[in-house]
């Protein structure tokens, strides 16, 4: 491990001048500053993590709050945390995963220990149970999501409610007058997750504008799980032209039951889902979709959180506007 003595050795200065450029905490010339950078690149100096935390009263960890559940769709939540984690990087942090269902018992854990500078929060519901805490901790956070009351929050997220309208104006412009939403797991409504609750609120309040009748029905995903599903649809609403799907696990098997059924896509029924885009491009049938942007969404994060350990952000909610994409599954409604 090279010292930071020896770097000052290398560079010609005293062991204080290289941490005061490290630290930025005095002005250095051009000159001396740029002696000290080529050593430490030169040397391959790391500075010591725990000591540059007693220094700067830092610990340079954000912690990631991510709770891994059997009814998310785990590809999503982790592409957003490698986001969190790259994006991170440039800004100088490392990051702390937390993966529990530890709710508020997780922030107070991070805040009263120091163990991060600061905390984003995934998973988020309307009436999140750590919000409370949150709010009352001066722990820097952001939310990846949104819910009910953003008082005093920042928030990072996709529009939802806009996507759920995004989806049924694609549909209604196509003549499609019944329509069927297939939705996350019922556990997920029943928690009342954020950005499930809002895409339903976007799809319902923009069928009611536009005249279209819509049925909402959670789905477990799988096979097994979207036959009943289908079949309680078709059995309700026979004359469904047109599909929503939220549930990245519903996708594959709803198109091969179609296909089973002789419903053609898009000439019988067309289908839009809201997912990533890679699961709609490697659909069996191309999907027409409104991408989550997990990416953007994680160094969104990440970018606002850094803004407010400078003491340069403050708290608002920003939303990403959806894109709809179409592709092969959607089209006209059939002529009865």
């Amino acid at each position: 491990m090279v010292t930071l003595a020896e770097v000052a050795q290398h560079a010609g200065v005293s062991a204080s001048t290289v941490s005061y450029v490290l630290s930025g905490k005095r002005s250095i010339s051009v000159n001396t500053r740029q002696r000290v950078e080529r050593s430490i690149r030169e040397l391959g100096y790391h500075p010591n993590a725990g000591a540059r935390a007693l220094a700067s009263s830092r610990s340079n960890i954000i912690a990631l709050m991510i709770p891994l559940r059997t009814d998310m769709y785990v590809p999503v939540m982790m592409e957003i945390a490698i986001a969190v984690a790259t994006t991170a990087r440039t800004h100088g942090y490392d990051v702390l995963l937390l993966t529990g269902e530890e709710g508020p018992d997780a922030v107070r854990r991070v805040a009263g220990s120091g163990l991060a500078d600061g905390m984003i929060l995934m998973d988020v519901e309307l009436d999140d149970e750590r919000l409370p805490l949150l709010r009352s901790t001066d722990q820097p956070a952001v939310l990846i999501g949104l819910p009910a009351d953003t008082t005093g929050l920042t928030c990072v997220d996709l529009d939802f409610k806009a996507t759920g309208a995004l989806c049924v104006e694609h549909l209604a412009e196509r003549g499609h007058r019944d329509v069927a939403v297939i939705g996350e797991a019922p556990a997920v409504y029943e928690r009342h997750t954020g950005f499930a609750e809002r895409t339903l609120d976007g799809l319902r309040t923009r069928a009611r504008e536009l005249g279209l009748r819509l049925l909402h029905r959670p789905c477990e995903g799988g096979y097994d799980a979207m036959a009943v599903t289908l079949a309680r649809i078709l059995d309700e609403r026979p004359g469904t032209t047109g599909f929503v799907v939220q549930n990245e696990s519903a996708v594959e098997p709803l198109l091969a039951l179609l296909r089973q059924q002789g419903r053609a896509v898009p000439e019988d029924v067309s289908v839009v889902a809201v997912c990533p885009e890679q699961v709609a491009v490697q659909a069996s049938v191309r999907l027409t979709s409104v991408a989550v942007p997990a990416q953007e969404m994680g160094r969104h994060a990440v970018e606002q959180l850094v803004a407010k350990l400078d003491g340069k952000g403050g708290d608002e909610v920003v939303l990403l506007p959806p894109e709809l994409t179409v592709r092969a599954s959607s089209g006209p409604a059939p002529v009865a």
